[in-house]
């Protein structure tokens, strides 16, 4: 093994995927009612159906940032192990936390020179992130070393499809996504966004349909105006506690062309606690990431 490859636990994995690839996952934290809440990163272990249902009470969320010192203990084990590092983090453009882990970087880097350490910012969110770390294990496994692992991230980044639609959009007016009267509106016309990671990883609106299940034929329209060799692919579906919902893409995505592996699973409490219950993404590499 010539690099450890680390992500956090914004990363959406099954404990499945993490344990075969041997992928490790830095912790996050988040606070419900003032009790703090640590997530391992397993979203096999994550009770989505109680966190989105607070959500739907009205219960609020937040959600703390990993700092530098957290990079610095878990990075520098390995260092000392011998082996080089590549991380691949939360998109920066929604996040303080890569830059958090430059400057880790960056002081690890002075402290073993002999040594390689690439944080890569995925400019994506959830299984975005997750599908990066895998291909950063797949590369290591084949024989790739840290640095020319993250080169070919950082080309498969601009390759990587993230898109979701959500059922209320007052959740996206709580995060400053849409303005209050639009997400009023939105919710009377029961207009439905289709949101992106766009080129420098921050959200965006890239249409509006009315009605779910139009929103769920959007989505797997992309995919299938979009995927390359989904055959060769890792394609995953995310949802905010509406498994009908994802199944339910989840038999689109398979008719349109049968992905070399699809996992359907609940969406991870950091950026579902923005997009809120209902929440339906889509992550698979395509060519561009519109």
């Amino acid at each position: 093994m010539s690099f450890a490859v680390f992500t956090d636990s914004c990363s959406n994995l099954p404990g499945s995927l993490l344990q075969h690839f041997g992928i490790r996952v830095l912790p996050c934290s988040y606070t419900v009612d003032g009790k703090q809440i640590i997530y391992g990163g397993d979203i096999e272990a994550f009770d989505a159906h109680t966190y989105y249902e607070l959500l739907r009470q009205g219960k609020r969320v937040t959600t703390s940032l990993l700092n530098t010192q957290v990079f610095l203990d878990h990075f520098r084990p390995a260092l000392e192990q011998g082996l080089d590092v590549v991380y691949v983090g939360l998109s920066a453009g929604i996040s303080g936390t890569y830059q958090a882990a430059c400057i880790a970087a960056a002081e690890l880097r002075d402290e073993f020179p002999e040594r390689t350490v690439c944080p890569v910012d995925s400019m994506g969110a959830g299984f975005g992130t997750g599908l990066l770390a895998c291909r950063a294990a797949e590369l290591r496994d084949e024989g790739r070393s840290a640095a020319e692992a993250t080169a070919v991230l950082e080309q498969e980044v601009q390759n990587l499809c993230e898109f979701f639609t959500v059922s209320d959009l007052m959740f996206l007016h709580r995060t400053g996504r849409v303005q209050a009267a639009a997400a009023l509106v939105g919710t009377v016309l029961n207009l439905k966004p289709i949101l992106r990671g766009d080129e420098e990883g921050h959200i965006v609106t890239c249409e509006k349909v009315r009605g779910r299940a139009r929103a769920i034929a959007n989505l797997a329209a992309r995919y299938e105006t979009r995927a390359v060799h989904p055959e060769l692919q890792r394609v995953a579906i995310t949802h905010g506690d509406c498994p009908e919902d994802a199944q339910a893409l989840a038999e689109r995505i398979r008719a349109i062309a049968e992905p070399k592996e699809l996992i359907v699973c609940p969406h991870e409490p950091f950026t579902g606690a923005h997009v809120g219950p209902g929440m339906l993404g889509l992550f698979f590499f395509g060519s561009g990431r519109a």
